[in-house]
């Protein structure tokens, strides 16, 4: 017979211990925020009632480990993200190369790393922000609250990050916040904030993010005007009557006619290259999000 919470919630792991980690925190913050808040109820409801006695009552109405694991695989199932049901058609490298475009990973990889660019810069800002201001009122009063609100907003902000690692990197990633009990005193609250790592490791994941997000920005901008560039010049050339190099007096120089296939293949190339890049560097980024997002 189960005597805590904490035991469910132990069982329940070893149950799912062959699932993703991302589902295993899911099941686990459903079920302790279900158990607990079924257990304050029914106490309330009859006080009377054993503190054993009143826990299997509610295992009973919410299920056994085993119960719930079964049914989070049922969920997982049916849910994983879409990404993640792409299956490889072509056999050959060549195929896979240039099937690039076709493949929505790779488009999801890349909208990824635009929109790194923005929440890098804003993540940045609040964790530097947060985490000196945290510290620097923590002499006065209203420094407590502050720096609950600040490390509870972390929390929010890396489950927004595990959605849009999801939706569009295709990595299984928390759908629902860490459970965090309720009625605590403000100094107990922060304690626990403090001393919960995945808010440490989320804190790291915002830094990481700034640099990576500016990295990945660049990297876009510069191979794709290199690649629009060298489609562009045999056109402008040869409609618009610009030179593909300006020197500093104004003396344009034309490349020669028989360039034109190289150029336009050259530029297709570059592009098509980055794109199994971006891929590649998507899969790579989902996998450090899960490192560092996910606590079990």
């Amino acid at each position: 017979m189960i005597k805590t919470i904490d035991e469910y919630l132990d069982q329940l792991k070893v149950e799912l211990k062959d699932s993703d980690s991302a589902t295993i925190q899911d099941a686990v913050s459903d079920a302790e925020d279900h158990l607990r808040a079924a257990l304050i109820g029914l106490k309330q409801e009859q006080p009377e009632t054993s503190e054993d006695d009143a826990l299997g009552q509610v295992v009973e109405q919410y299920g056994t480990p085993s119960e719930t694991a079964s049914a989070y695989r049922e969920v997982e199932r049916r849910t994983a993200p879409n990404l993640m049901r792409q299956e490889q058609t072509q056999n050959s490298g060549l195929a896979r190369f240039f099937g690039v475009y076709t493949d929505p990973r790779a488009w999801g990889a890349l909208l990824y790393m635009l929109i790194a660019f923005v929440t890098g810069i804003l993540y940045f800002t609040w964790a530097v922000t947060g985490v000196s201001l945290s510290v620097s009122f923590l002499i006065f009063i209203f420094g407590f609250p502050f720096a609950v609100i600040f490390l509870l907003s972390v929390r929010g902000l890396a489950l927004i990050e595990g959605r849009l690692v999801e939706a569009l990197l295709g990595v299984r990633m928390p759908r629902r916040p860490l459970f965090f009990e309720k009625g605590l005193k403000l100094l107990e609250r922060l304690k626990l904030l403090v001393m919960d790592r995945h808010i440490w490791f989320s804190i790291l994941y915002m830094l990481i993010q700034f640099v990576l997000g500016i990295v990945y920005f660049v990297s876009i901008v510069v191979v794709l005007s290199f690649s629009l560039s060298a489609i562009a010049i045999p056109f402008l050339q040869e409609f618009s009557q610009i030179g593909a190099i300006t020197s500093g007096n104004g003396a344009q120089y034309f490349l020669p006619t028989w360039s034109y296939p190289l150029l336009v293949f050259g530029g297709f190339m570059l592009w098509t290259t980055f794109m199994n890049i971006a891929r590649w560097v998507g899969q790579l980024h989902g996998k450090m999000a899960k490192a560092l997002l996910v606590t079990e």
